[in-house]
């Protein structure tokens, strides 16, 4: 048997990991994969032509957020992802309904021209919900050569732009990066300290919430597999891992409605999509991907914007 081929066992025959549901903190809504560039290494493959996840609406949303309510879920944080979410006609609907709501809401963006269409509005927002909306801007690096092997030639001082613009409007920002290079945690934070300082942006690099440094995901890496005596030999607490405390939304092109997924990182796993609604979708998730692994009990990564 290879590696990751059985959800309840390893190759090894040992008993896999799992994580059940502790409490449905954040919400997650992936307001479809179509984005304004294209990625190198973009893990759910988001471009100017994938639509596999396609819109999602205002209306869609609310039935989610009613649930939420009905069901007294306790959830306190919205994170709304793509692609671009910037891109979706009814983004600044959907952003009001969830601030609207008393949520906290992560917005994630590459802040160059489709944020920066939004401005006026964007404003508005912030002047209204200003401790509640966070911007989280994708930067995979401080250094423009190394952000733009990412992310395509001439994206760096768009991204910069919006950036500034951000910070200049005081909006409560954080920055997503990347390890890829190989440099150290404390190479990196100090990189980032001198870019935020060269250009005035108001963000704490040495803050883990508000520079969150992303470890890679690749399928193709060798990685181990997790066993239920992992949590132990590791010390960590599977109460921490997203699958215990998040789930998100999508809508697959097609599909008449939208579906609720285990993960933010793994929107086309067929054994991570559970039932239609939140209340059909706590159920166990098994550790059965690269993924799990290597980002969630291994790296420490999470989408999280605020510390729980």
């Amino acid at each position: 048997m290879n590696k990751f081929e059985d959800y309840l066992v390893t190759a090894k025959g040992e008993k896999r990991a799992f994580v059940d549901m502790h409490q449905l903190s954040t919400l997650w809504l992936n307001t479809g994969t179509l984005c304004n560039i294209t990625c190198g290494n973009c893990y759910i493959e988001s471009s100017p032509k994938n639509d596999a996840l396609v819109y999602m609406t205002h209306q869609e949303v609310c039935v989610f957020l009613n649930e939420v309510r009905d069901e007294k879920m306790g959830t306190t944080e919205i994170g709304i992802t793509g692609g671009e979410p910037f891109m979706n006609p009814d983004i600044m609907p959907i952003m009001e309904e969830c601030l609207s709501r008393g949520f906290t809401l992560v917005m994630l963006t590459n802040a160059m021209r489709p944020m920066m269409r939004h401005k006026d509005d964007l404003l508005a927002l912030n002047e209204k919900y200003r401790d509640s909306l966070t911007m989280r801007v994708s930067v995979d690096h401080f250094n423009p050569k190394l952000h733009e092997e990412e992310r395509g030639e001439g994206t760096f001082d768009i991204t910069l732009k919006g950036l500034v613009w951000l910070s200049e409007n005081d909006f409560d920002m954080n920055i997503a990066g990347r390890t890829r290079w190989g440099e150290t945690e404390p190479e990196l934070r100090e990189g980032y300290a001198q870019f935020f300082k060269t250009h005035n942006i108001k963000v704490d690099a040495d803050d883990p919430m508000k520079l969150v440094l992303f470890p890679e995901m690749d399928e193709k890496a060798e990685v181990p597999e997790i066993t239920t005596d992992c949590w132990g030999i590791l010390d960590v607490n599977p109460e921490a891992m997203m699958c215990a405390n998040s789930r998100m939304v999508v809508k697959r092109k097609g599909a008449t409605k939208p579906a609720v997924i285990a993960c933010t990182l793994l929107p086309y796993e067929d054994e991570f999509e559970f039932a239609s609604t939140l209340k059909e979708s706590s159920d166990r998730v098994y550790l059965n991907h690269q993924h799990c692994s290597k980002f969630c009990v291994l790296g420490g990564g999470s989408c999280v914007a605020k510390d729980a």
